[in-house]
């Protein structure tokens, strides 16, 4: 594929039309601001790695909501058994018994095809199977209700997003259909398509995807900034359980601008975790000649057992980790330094000072010219991790005047508020400017990037430019679009690939072929193509959907979730009614004992209730209905008993 030969060669350019990037200045309005959705209230969701969390801004204030376990973090993580799917609190409980169907850092997963390079690499860590799919897309393998299924990412995380709509709307009291929904600044499009796509099948409206530094910005700025004027700098350091991402953003009177976002979207708690089982499992192998890496069951739990020592070493020096019959019967103890962690990981931990670096050479700013280190993620609880960071910024102060697990949810609520019309006094202005993390463009002749869109640019967006053919009479033209920073494709990532066909038979160079790159508020791609030309003005625009789920497939999930979701409620009803006759049962027990009975109205109430007790015992898989009757009937026939000889012993 060449360009448009108005300077005399294939690869040059045509009369490149001004692109139309908006915002130029941060008191350029966002589309996006000015939609309101009168549907009730709208929550700030952080969907994390590990944990995620739901938070809602009313009247001005934000409140992170607890789940029915009194956390206000949810683990994300799914499992399935026998007879249930789990998730949150009781899906983790239950990942060292059962780690081939507990599905954890499935975000690690998500928008990614099965032979990523990554993907491959984590497969060895994973306890679950993961599997290709027929379209190339990662799936996990699980055995659930005794049945072999496979799922998408997506699917996965749907589940743990639907949890979090139900703590929203067991808090509010209220259906919560509408959320903004966080992403690592990092993540690319295939990524943030996937995330909507699980929104979806959740049931949420994304009403915008807000990059975690941005959102934590918003939090931290609000809080700090009140009473301050001016134009501030603030670097956002967030390393979280799975992904790292550092952002500069400048904030003034409610505008919050991102300047530049480094990161890697694969680094974290869980890079640190596997770092310290690995040690460990060499240690048992040196100890007692036998290797644990050969037991998923056992890496698992000696992952858990280092997840809880990490977290121990970020308030003491030592922690133990304790395994009884980790592998082959074998007990597993030892001791652990704060010292000896900091080395295990010592790579890992400068490598995110790196990135730092990096952000502030493309922002152009100084260390001296920021104003606020804000920390976010759990993983920023590391004194290393704390102590690189201030050393690099000479000493400066990092600011946790929000919980660094907290804060993102944080201000995705603020934003949720703003984009549904809430106007208070503290968010009366508020503003938010993103860029695009990584450069977009097209392979041209030589396999060389020709970048369309540069890394860091201001979001929303549009840049156009002028392509022709590099062969006579040429009827199809493939354009190949990637994301990378390096000066060939071979080096970059495909993104997708784009035939546009019915070309005018014209000599090589001649034909116009206008590609437009657009993204949107959310960070999301579309790719169109137009063919300029005064005989033919056929246009052919083309919407990029990679690393989304075709309409076949989300209709099958979709309907699937439905069904599920049903049942599920049948369940609970079932449950409910099992549970409403055992506590009848318990309750006529005492008030046979403690009323003036005979013995032998006394024996009768004893041996109904016993004889329910053993039909409960020998029916626990009745419908509903079953339940209440037997319920209905123990209470009669007891309750008649009971009243009836109390009121002959009553009597004169």
């Amino acid at each position: 594929m060449g360009k448009d030969p108005s300077m005399g060669a294939d690869l040059s350019h045509a009369d490149t039309p001004s692109p139309n990037n908006w915002p130029q200045t941060p008191s350029t309005p966002r589309p996006a601001v000015a939609r309101t959705h009168p549907k009730g209230p709208a929550v700030g969701i952080d969907l994390g790695t590990t944990n995620s969390c739901v938070a809602v801004c009313q009247r001005g204030r934000v409140e992170v909501l607890a789940n029915n376990h009194n956390s206000r973090a949810t683990p994300s993580c799914v499992a399935f058994t026998a007879r249930e799917r789990l998730v949150g609190e009781p899906a983790e409980l239950q990942a060292s018994l059962n780690p081939e169907n507990t599905i954890c850092d499935v975000k690690r997963l998500i928008g990614r095809r099965y032979n990523d390079p990554m993907v491959q690499s984590d497969l060895k860590n994973w306890p679950y199977r993961v599997v290709e799919a027929a379209n190339g897309k990662a799936k996990v393998q699980v055995s659930h209700g005794g049945v072999e299924k496979a799922f998408y990412p997506e699917e996965i995380s749907a589940m743990v997003l639907y949890k979090l709509k139900q703590v929203a709307e067991a808090s509010l009291g209220r259906p919560v259909t509408q959320a903004v929904v966080t992403v690592p600044a990092y993540f690319n499009d295939a990524q943030r398509q996937a995330t909507i796509d699980a929104a979806a099948i959740a049931g949420l409206d994304v009403l915008s995807l807000v990059s975690e530094p941005t959102a934590a910005a918003v939090a931290y700025g609000l809080k700090e900034n009140r009473q301050c004027k001016g134009r501030r700098n603030i670097l956002i350091f967030d390393l979280g359980g799975g992904t790292f991402d550092v952002s500069i953003l400048t904030a003034q009177d409610g505008i919050f601008e991102v300047a530049a976002t480094a990161g890697d979207s694969h680094l974290g708690g869980e890079d640190f975790d596997q770092r310290l089982a690995n040690h460990l499992a060499q240690e048992f192998k040196n100890k007692h000649q036998e290797d644990p890496t050969e037991s998923r069951k056992a890496m698992q739990r000696l992952r858990v057992a280092c997840r809880k020592a990490k977290q121990t070493l970020s308030s003491n020096t030592a922690a133990t980790v304790s395994a009884d019959s980790l592998y082959k019967g074998i007990d597993f103890h030892a001791t652990i330094t704060r010292a000896c962690f900091e080395d295990l990981c010592c790579d890992l931990f400068h490598a995110t000072m790196l990135q730092v670096e990096q952000v502030l050479e493309e922002a152009g700013i100084k260390k001296s010219q920021v104003h606020e280190i804000g920390l976010v993620g759990g993983s920023t609880h590391i004194p290393m991790v704390q102590r690189l960071l201030s050393t690099f910024f000479d000493g400066q102060k990092l600011c946790r005047t929000i919980s660094p697990q907290e804060v993102v949810a944080h201000g995705a609520a603020i934003h949720a508020a703003v984009l549904t019309g809430h106007r208070y006094q503290n968010l009366q202005n508020l503003l938010l400017l993103d860029v695009t993390p990584v450069s977009l463009g097209l392979e041209t002749v030589g396999g060389v990037m020709d970048v369309l869109v540069k890394r860091n640019s201001p979001i929303p967006t549009r840049e156009s430019r002028n392509f022709s053919t590099t062969d006579d009479n040429q009827s199809s033209l493939f354009l190949q679009i990637y994301e990378g920073e390096r000066m060939l494709t071979k080096h970059n990532r495909l993104l997708g690939t784009i035939a546009l066909s019915g070309l005018q038979p014209a000599p090589r160079c001649v034909p116009i072929i206008v590609v437009t790159f657009q993204i949107d508020h959310n960070n999301i791609l579309t790719v169109s193509a137009l063919e300029r030309s005064t005989d033919n003005k056929k246009q052919l625009t083309i919407v990029d959907t990679r690393g989304r789920l075709d309409r076949e497939e989300m209709e099958r999930i979709l309907q699937e979730e439905e069904e599920y979701r049903a049942q599920e409620k049948l369940e609970e009803e079932k449950l409910e009614a099992f549970n409403a006759l055992e506590t009848s049962t318990l309750q006529l027990k005492r008030a046979a004992a403690e009323k003036s009975l005979d013995d032998r109205a006394k024996r009768r109430v004893l041996e109904m209730c016993e004889e329910t007790a053993v039909w409960m015992e020998d029916n626990r898989f009745a419908p509903k209905k079953a339940y209440e009757e037997r319920k209905k009937e123990l209470e009669e026939v007891c309750c008649t008993i009971i009243t009836h000889f109390s009121a002959d012993r009553e009597k004169p």
